[in-house]
């Protein structure tokens, strides 16, 4: 691999060549907020230029090239891997220019046209120096071919090239056709660009990989995109065209993220969290349940059902296309309700029926059961936090043995999932505060389908009607309206007190197009405005005589009755729902095992929720499971008996040998490189505790958390310190504490009574995402205490993003005597003992790491 600085001019003109955009590629995607800033650049070395001032170039960025497979030695191809938007954009202002000219200035026109745009004796795609990918081709090409009268943007590469022409339209008019040239000068000749020039045989896809997984450039899509066409290098150009190009048509790109990470949760993943899209679908693919890795076929296969679901997504995202009316109004209610966390069940339910085991009759059954689970638990005030896990568990948990509908229905009724019964329902319709929970639009879904309820011959068309929630007893009342009260009230209860219990609930609500005419009038003034009404909800209000508390409860009574026979009920007696794909994810995790780890059976049994024994039996009988030779005893041995499941490979401590893992001299597997029950958690969720722990520790005592006369956190972490460790470690750790701070950092103390710890803190207090730390020290509570290397945490916080600096810090660690930290757990949280920092030496180097940790922090900071 070489590199290079150089200019646009040297880089695309002199000869006959092609820079090819691959199809892995994104779409162009600069917006007006890059095009400005690079206009602004090259306005400034225009004007350099213009006043005769010494050579000055401005730095634009880097632009990596590997040989395209089409290369040839009189015509030279090179794919662009990195650098696709500056070449994109620098060709765009070029065409820009050659047009903004033609008129005045043809020969320089033609010269701009054969020196950076075309191949002049070449025909077909061969034509254009740079080849964009497929999706902006046609459009490149017109510019290309300029120029063009029609001034209205259809895409990024049409809205970038006209607003070249509005910028130089005002240069023109404030200067002459000498200064345009020198606008074309400037960004030829001084911006400045590094090329990264690949080799035959370098890996291009990790090279792109490096330059972009950093979570700031691409999307997960992008990124998944962009490997899955690196892996297809005969046939990318069949499959971009058979299914890619038409399913990048019907989805936008966050509709096709979303399509991808549901892809994962129907194939059996019900733990992969989207933001962790690319790296676990990647995973799969180069590892897989059996580690025999990916082939043209599989990514092929892979994009070919991904096009084939996203029809069936394209129904839950558009209701309006389902063709079966009673499965589009269930569609198209959840839709309104918002119900993205729905999709992993919807999804399911529509590809069941695909496949010929649900009928529209059955569907439409099942989706009654995923809407009255949402309904019934808004109107009893469930919280929704756990709803995402629920839904996205329902491929994995749905029971085989019974119909889909009958499966959905039991494994929804479980115990542990909250789906409220027709008693709670009917007591919280009377009693709940229905209007202050939930969101507006969905409090408004229920009403109007309690209103269809009535099956009025004719019915509202809410799509039109402007209807808005109206308290019929008004949250406001008047002197009339507690007078009504005052008769009704229970012992030692006002009147104000009654209207307060009342007023929210479902029993007082309705729906109006007139809610300000309604305001907080008497009864008597609204009855008339309600009779006039269409909805029949409104003219049954009007119907009763008068409106207090019996007639508020009575009325709930009744849309109880109605919201019974709408929205199903749980089945009684289902009991908890349990994952019914355990060893699918021992397989998972198994795969995931990082090189030089190993882990036990009570840790895999502990994570899976199964028994040590259980785990024994099921890997000493399971053929193809990744990884099963890497579950020891507890002790570090490999399990008498052992024996290889499937095809030997002899002796199974060469085998862990070469897997990085290290022996002691007793023949026990090293301890530091087991992974605990926790760390395999962390290996394939990750963590919520995180921000458990950032909130924690923005409550210090330097935010002024501690209370006068109460012993302070930083006092509780020391004292639960030495009541494990040694004074000399208590010492050690206040000194470590101490110079922590002299750096410029600051301990944050966790809220823990039992238990607390000390966060070495970088940036400000306050609440979670705020802030960056290396390690947690931690009091023993029955052994010594510990420092855990928060390596988990920092590889989402700048600049340790970049794995080579957490190596780096790992490395520096390691340099500490008696500690080993094993690089498999460079993703992880492994720690130390806190007694190591007793030596003066060790002390020393990890105030030096800790200073080297900060100096890195304060740099990326300042770019």
């Amino acid at each position: 691999m070489q590199a290079k600085e150089t200019v646009f001019a040297d880089l695309m003109q002199g000869r006959t060549q092609q820079f090819q955009v691959p199809l892995y590629q994104r779409t162009y995607s600069w917006s007006e907020k890059q095009l400005a800033q690079l206009w602004n650049d090259v306005l400034e070395q225009a004007e350099l230029l213009d006043s005769g001032a010494s050579a000055s170039t401005h730095f634009l960025g880097s632009v990596v090239l590997a040989p395209s497979p089409q290369n040839e030695a009189t015509f030279p191809r090179w794919l662009v891997v990195d650098g696709q938007q500056r070449l994109t954009t620098l060709s765009l202002a070029l065409m820009a220019i050659r047009d903004h000219i033609a008129e005045d200035k043809p020969d320089e026109a033609e010269r701009i046209d054969e020196e950076y745009l075309i191949n002049k004796r070449k025909r077909g795609d061969e034509y254009f120096r740079l080849l964009p990918t497929q999706a902006d081709r046609p459009q490149f090409a017109t510019h290309v071919r300029g120029p063009l009268t029609e001034r209205t943007a259809r895409d990024r590469v049409a809205a970038a090239y006209q607003f070249f022409r509005r910028k130089l339209d005002e240069a023109d008019a404030a200067a002459g056709t000498q200064d345009i040239l020198h606008i074309e000068q400037a960004i030829t000749s001084r911006l400045t660009l590094v090329v990264v020039s690949a080799e035959r045989g370098d890996n291009v896809h990790r090279i792109f990989e490096s330059l972009n997984n950093t979570g700031l450039k691409l999307s997960q899509a992008d990124l998944l995109r962009n490997y899955l066409f690196m892996c297809l290098p005969t046939h990318g150009e069949r499959i971009y065209e058979t299914y890619w190009l038409p399913l990048q048509a019907s989805l936008t790109n966050d509709e096709l993220e979303q399509l991808m990470w549901l892809q994962l949760v129907l194939d059996g993943d019900d733990r992969v969290r989207r933001q962790d899209l690319y790296a676990a679908q990647q995973k799969r693919f180069e590892g897989g349940e059996r580690g025999k890795g990916r082939t043209e076929a599989d990514i092929e296969t892979y994009i070919r059902e991904l096009h084939r679901r996203s029809a069936l997504f394209r129904k839950v995202i558009h209701p309006e296309e389902e063709s079966a009316p009673a499965v589009r109004g269930h569609l198209r209610r959840l839709n309104d309700w918002q119900a993205v966390v729905t999709y992993p069940a919807l999804m399911l339910l529509l590809e069941r029926r695909a496949s010929g085991e649900l009928d529209d009759e059955e569907t439409v059954r099942a989706l009654s059961y995923v809407e009255s689970f949402l309904v019934r638990r808004t109107i009893c005030r469930v919280n929704t936090n756990n709803l995402n896990r629920i839904f996205q568990a329902v491929p994995a948990q749905l029971p085989r043995e019974v119909p889909v509908a009958d499966g959905l229905h039991q494994l929804l009724s479980a115990d542990n999932r909250q789906w409220p019964a027709d008693e709670e329902l009917r007591d919280k319709i009377r009693t709940a505060p229905f209007y202050q929970y939930g969101r507006p639009s969905q409090r408004k879904l229920v009403l109007q389908r309690l209103e269809e309820s009535f099956e009025h011959p004719e019915p509202v068309a809410f799509d039109e009607a402007r209807l808005t929630i109206e308290h019929v007893m008004p949250q406001s009342p008047g002197d009339e309206w507690l007078r009504i009260l005052r008769a009704e009230v229970a012992e030692g209860e006002s009147p104000e007190d009654l209207h307060s219990r009342l007023q929210h609930t479902l029993g007082n609500l309705t729906l109006t197009g007139v809610n300000a005419e309604l305001s907080n009038h008497p009864f008597e003034r609204k009855q008339g405005l309600l009779n006039g009404s269409h909805l029949e909800m409104n003219r049954r209000i009007a119907a009763t005589g008068r409106w207090g508390s019996a007639e508020i409860l009575a009325r709930a009574d009744d849309l109880a009755d109605r919201a019974i026979g709408l929205w199903p009920a749980p089945l009684r007696g289902v009991g908890r729902a349990e994952r019914s794909r355990d060893w699918s994810l021992a397989h998972q995790v198994l795969a995931a095992l990082p090189h030089g780890t190993w882990t036990s059976y009570g840790d895999l049994a502990a994570y899976i929720g199964s028994g040590p024994q259980a785990v024994g039996n099921h890997l000493a009988k399971a053929d193809g499971v990744a990884n099963a030779y890497r579950v020891l005893n507890a002790d570090g041995k490999v399990a008498d008996g052992f024996r290889w499941t499937g095809q030997d490979h002899g002796d199974v401590r060469v085998r862990l040998g070469a897997d990085g893992i290290h022996f002691t001299a007793t023949g026990a597997a090293d301890a530091a490189q087991r992974l605990t029950s926790r760390d395999l958690a962390l290996l394939v969720v990750g963590t919520e505790e995180e921000e458990d722990e950032e909130g924690g520790v923005g409550e210090t005592a330097r935010a002024g958390a501690d209370e006068p006369g109460v012993e302070t956190r930083a006092a509780r972490f020391l004292r639960q310190l030495a009541a494990d460790d040694t004074p000399a470690t208590v010492a050690a750790v206040s000194e470590l504490i101490a110079g922590w701070e002299r750096l410029g950092g600051w301990a944050g103390h966790g809220d823990g009574e039992v238990t607390t710890s000390a966060f070495l803190m970088l940036g400000s207090a306050g609440g979670p995402g705020r802030g960056i730390w290396p390690m947690v020290l931690y009091p023993g509570s029955g052994r010594e205490g510990s420092a855990e290397v928060v390596f988990q945490h920092l590889a989402k916080r700048e600049p340790f993003t970049e794995r080579s600096l957490r190596a780096e810090l790992l490395c520096r660690i390691n340099e500490l005597e008696g500690v080993s930290l094993p690089q498999g757990k460079l993703e992880l949280r492994p720690g130390f003992r806190l007694s190591v920092l007793e030596d003066e030496r060790n002390r020393e180097l990890l105030m030096e790491t800790l200073g080297w940790f900060r100096d890195r922090w304060e740099e990326s900071r300042a770019v």
